[in-house]
């Protein structure tokens, strides 16, 4: 059966793949869309599955605030170049996910994964569709999704593609939600106030400033006034309410909300690719490899 350029036109629309690659499915199925289809999704998820080592450590960071602002999304999508990850293919993907996220409340990754999109496809075989469309690897890496309790609403701040931040906060103006999460944004708070520092990081700081003030040659009296002295500040700079406010550093966020009248009860940041340990590629070493195996 003769292949047209409206069956391409017809398969590229169904499955989103190349001009190329439809017209080779077409030609090898003998005409059959159905078949076509099929086998091109079979590639595709053979063309994922070798790609799924590689290290994809940029993409965006996708945020969903319903209508009163008191349901919010956060999401990472991973890609492994800044170019896909500006792509409207692979933006409007991560923002599909973040409404879905909204709508049905995953567990977890495997079950947001395993999820249908409006489109009918599981995320997961969209994400494989997209990657034999972009030739790249792409992760759904984790999300955050936030119910505003209460008279709380959600207020959201997103730097670009890569840093995202949802705030649930009552009272004070229409302003200062979203002044709040610029600064999270810019501050990177471990938590809301220095009671809520984790144990753990409290401890390795106390590790660092006792063996610091040992070399001081002070009395124990004073290293332990020096300890606690550090370990207060070190408070108040890791939690939003000690911290300077980034519009503001003559004020710290605690009293600016005391001002306000107002309280921050819980956020979210996310930065695309934090933690993920990016392959350095050192090409001198890879020419020399090359010549002496030559």
């Amino acid at each position: 059966m003769a292949v047209t350029a409206s069956m391409v036109k017809e398969l590229r629309e169904r499955t989103s793949a190349g001009m190329m690659e439809c017209k080779k499915a077409l030609t090898e199925t003998d005409g059959d869309m159905d078949a076509a289809v099929q086998l091109l999704r079979t590639s595709g998820a053979a063309k994922a599955d070798k790609k799924a080592g590689r290290v994809a450590a940029e993409g965006v960071v996708s945020i969903y605030v319903n209508d009163d602002s008191k349901l919010g999304v956060i999401i990472e999508v991973n890609s492994e170049t800044d170019f896909v990850a500006k792509g409207d293919d692979f933006q409007d993907f991560a923002a599909d996910i973040a409404a879905l996220v909204a709508d049905i409340n995953p567990l977890d990754i495997d079950a947001l994964n395993a999820a249908e999109l409006p489109s009918g496809e599981t995320v997961d075989n969209t994400r494989r569709t997209l990657i034999a469309k972009l030739g790249e690897n792409i992760t759904v890496r984790r999300f955050e999704r936030i119910e505003a309790e209460g008279d709380a609403v959600l207020s959201s701040y997103q730097h670009g593609l890569k840093i995202g931040v949802l705030v649930s906060s009552t009272g004070g103006n229409v302003n200062l939600g979203k002044d709040i999460a610029m600064h999270v944004a810019a501050m990177k708070p471990l938590c809301i106030s220095p009671d809520e520092v984790p144990a753990d990081a409290v401890e390795k700081e106390k590790e660092v400033f006792t063996a610091q003030a040992a070399e001081s040659g002070k009395s124990p009296e004073i290293i332990e006034k020096m300890i606690t002295g550090r370990i207060n500040k070190f408070l108040n700079e890791v939690a939003l309410q000690g911290q300077p406010f980034v519009k503001d550093p003559g004020t710290s966020v605690g009293k600016l909300l005391k001002s306000e009248n107002a309280s921050v009860s819980r956020f979210s940041r996310i930065e695309v690719g934090e933690g993920i340990e990016k392959k350095v590629e050192d090409f001198a070493a890879e020419v020399a490899a090359q010549v002496k195996g030559a």
